[in-house]
């Protein structure tokens, strides 16, 4: 995955994490989340009953240890659609400290008063509370791992054990995230290791402090925990100014997208058959992206450049863009540069709407290599430049014009199909073609040969509305490589 992927799967999880902590969990996240919690309680009660203990439970070393991780806990570093924090500096004293069968107990409880705060102010929804039980998986591996080698009791020479112990926390933490994030939001394991990743090394290097913080509350005293306090102040200003940075990243992703929202109105204000279709083609782009599984960014990219695929038709005349009959040689001179001035236009915007720009350019590409302005062929076109050629045409092809009826939706599909390889990016065409209704159902009692429905077919086919195509010249038949668009 690349860098710029990455960076935008995690604005993108980071914004609607944002947004989710606020409100009531239902569907799937409910009952994902309830049996991350359930399954935890189940192993955090069964480890003291079951498992023997090195040592009795004292509540002062107790009272020390939890306001340690508390306050440790308030430094929060967005990770994904949720955040880390650094209890690792507490967490492993806590395994030699206290009864270590007895530890992931008390994590839970450090955990549900560490974020008392937030339900209190209202930052997260109370409904939400017992997601902190779902989070508390790290806890138990170690303590399996230390309990099973006989290593309760501190000692260097069990440096092996306490490494095995690390790495097994983070197996119970990623599992767990990976079910949670998979299931809810169908983020996939790839991703979310990237986004991870820092996680784990963030506890690698405080888990060594951790240690020497557990060896000197071992032999002197376990108040010397407190010692770390500083330094988690210090994590705790750094997590804050993370966030702002994340936060006016997230508010640039927007002011983006409101910037896209914006020339897109303007493309339909200029001239509104052309802003009318490119929203439809937005439609069928997203259908088809969701069908072929293109991540966040991908889809993001998609969703502009339908918008603004037409964007450079505001420089050519308007006697050209309307014009009712063929245009002539010169006049197609003129139209074949409106995807470089649209690039153009959206270079001068810059950032995220630069990479769109080089998506518009290509978005009248074919696939066999005769397409404009480049003449790029197969992989050479980006992916999201096929997938809007592709619904572009369709969208084309189903709109009534002033010169030409609209094809029937079938018939539409049937095009694509049979352009797929030369015009089109087959998988593409294929993506397109199941996504808007094309292909018998399985198991239907239909007539052969009929389509089977979807509810984008049935949109499609609404009461016509007068949306502009890119100019479709009659007097070539269909079955040349170009449907729809030239």
């Amino acid at each position: 995955m690349s860098l710029a992927s990455q960076r935008h799967d995690a604005e993108h999880l980071f914004a609607r994490g944002r947004e989710r902590v606020q409100l009531p969990t239902q569907g799937v996240e409910r009952l994902v989340e309830a049996g991350l919690a359930c399954g935890f309680l189940l192993a955090a009660l069964a480890m003291p009953l079951l498992a023997p203990s090195a040592r009795p439970l004292d509540l002062p070393t107790l009272a020390v240890l939890v306001a340690a991780y508390v306050v440790c806990s308030r430094a929060k570093f967005d990770i994904a659609d949720g955040h880390t924090v650094p209890t690792e500096l507490v967490l492993v004293p806590m395994y030699f400290l206290l009864p270590t069968p007895e530890v992931p107990l008390a994590v839970a409880g450090c955990e549900l008063l560490g974020r008392g705060y937030d339900y209190a102010s209202g930052h997260i929804s109370v409904d939400r509370a017992f997601h902190a039980l779902g989070d508390c998986w790290h806890a138990v591996g170690p303590a399996l791992v230390l309990v099973a080698a006989g290593a309760q009791v501190f000692s260097w020479d069990n440096w092996p054990v306490y490494l095995l112990a690390l790495l097994v926390q983070f197996v119970f933490d990623f599992v767990p995230a990976a079910i949670r994030e998979r299931l809810v939001d169908r983020v996939s394991v790839r991703t979310l290791s990237g986004l991870v990743a820092p996680v784990y090394a963030l506890d690698g290097a405080l888990a060594p402090i951790g240690l020497l913080v557990a060896f000197a509350g071992t032999q002197v005293s376990p108040a010397i925990v407190l010692l770390i306090l500083p330094l988690a102040t210090v994590l705790a200003v750094l997590s804050g100014e993370r966030r702002a940075r994340v936060d006016q990243a997230i508010e640039l992703s927007g002011a983006y997208r409101g910037t896209a929202m914006l020339l897109g109105d303007v493309v339909e204000a200029d001239d509104a058959y052309t802003g009318s279709h490119s929203r439809g083609v937005v439609e069928l782009s997203l259908a088809v992206s969701d069908h072929l599984g293109l991540d966040p960014r991908q889809r993001r990219n998609v969703e502009f450049a339908a918008l603004l695929h037409d964007v450079g038709k505001i420089a050519v005349p308007k006697e050209i863009v309307n014009k009712t009959g063929p245009l002539d040689p010169d006049e197609w001179e003129v139209m074949y540069q409106h995807t470089i001035k649209g690039e153009e236009m959206l270079n001068r915007v810059g950032g995220v709407l630069s990479e769109v720009g080089r998506i518009v350019r290509s978005s009248h590409e074919h696939y066999d290599g005769s397409g404009y302005p480049d003449g790029l062929r197969g992989e050479e076109i980006p992916i999201e430049a096929r997938i809007v050629s592709c619904c572009d045409a369709l969208s084309a092809m189903i709109t009534t014009r002033s010169y030409r009826q609209a094809m029937p939706l079938e018939a539409a599909l049937a095009e694509v199909g049979a352009c797929a390889g030369t015009q089109f990016d087959p998988r593409v065409a294929k993506s397109l073609i199941a996504t808007s209704g094309g292909g018998a159902s399985r198991g239907s009692s239909q007539a052969p040969g009929r389509l089977s429905r979807s509810p984008i077919a049935d949109r499609l086919e609404a009461p016509k509305r007068r949306r502009a195509e890119v100019r479709l010249d009659e007097s070539e038949p269909l079955s040349r490589p170009t449907a729809g668009h030239l």
